[in-house]
């Protein structure tokens, strides 16, 4: 009989001193992983800004996390707008960590793809962390150094029914990931990106019957579910300078299920 995972733990996690007081950026942060995010960075004693267009969700998680020695900032942002994207980055000045979290999994056939739904969610889902990336660079140029994060998907990697263009682009963010690690590494920024399986949150949950969950369980090699805190805990370390040698590679997260 296998291990389960007793998921309704809560494990002690690690605190990294080189997250102290440093500027982080969580795009997506409103809900799901992203909320998990900022409050494992609040956690750390980060500086945290946090962009969503969810405005009720990202109120509500900052109001949340307001008594922390550094509350976060919530900052109501379109992530399709390049020229939004460039106007937050100039308004709070030298970024330390960029975690691109942000993407739209909605489900859709190759019939329904037009021309424009296609560049929406390339927008959505790939071409965003580009520019975040690109308005973080000479800042981090500046500092020495910094750490970006992108989130990429197990989706592509499963080839999962009805995702064509997310799943296209988290695999351009695999390509881009590398890129950019190797454009950046001389300056002491770290390009990385994160391969989570399926996650807990409660988008994820619209699209399962229990069964549907079960099916998933029994494919990977733990049998648990993870949580927006356990994919949190892998995205602290590759910020901070304990993973100084890490870049320009995926990191996975998905229970040995692919």
């Amino acid at each position: 009989m296998g291990l389960t995972v007793n998921v309704a733990a809560q494990p002690k996690g690690a605190i990294y001193p080189s997250l102290e007081g440093k500027r982080v950026v969580v795009t997506g942060g409103g809900s799901g992983i992203g909320a998990g995010l900022v409050e494992a960075f609040v956690g750390q004693g980060a500086e945290v800004h946090f962009l969503d267009v969810l405005e009720t969700e990202s109120r509500a998680l900052a109001d949340s996390l307001g008594q922390a020695t550094i509350p976060p900032r919530f900052h109501a942002v379109d992530l399709r707008d390049p020229a939004a994207i460039a106007a937050f980055f100039r308004s709070i000045g030298p970024v330390d960590v960029l975690v691109n979290n942000a993407g739209n999994d909605d489900r859709h056939t190759l019939a329904e793809v037009t021309p424009a739904y296609f560049d929406d969610r390339i927008a959505v889902n790939l071409r965003h962390m580009l520019f975040c990336a690109q308005a973080v660079v000479e800042g981090m140029k500046a500092a020495g150094g910094g750490a970006i994060i992108n989130f990429g998907s197990i989706s592509w990697h499963l080839g999962l029914p009805d995702l064509v263009l997310y799943e296209t682009a988290k695999a351009g963010i695999e390509g881009m990931t590398r890129g950019l690690a190797r454009e950046l590494g001389g300056f002491g920024i770290r390009v990385t990106c994160i391969t989570p399986g399926n996650v807990r949150t409660p988008r994820q949950m619209k699209w399962y019957t229990p069964e549907g969950e079960a099916e998933i369980v029994a494919q990977q090699c733990l049998k648990g579910r993870i949580e927006p805190r356990d994919v949190a805990a892998l995205v602290l370390f590759l910020a901070s300078d304990d993973a100084r040698f890490c870049t320009g590679h995926e990191y996975w997260i998905d229970a040995g299920w692919r």
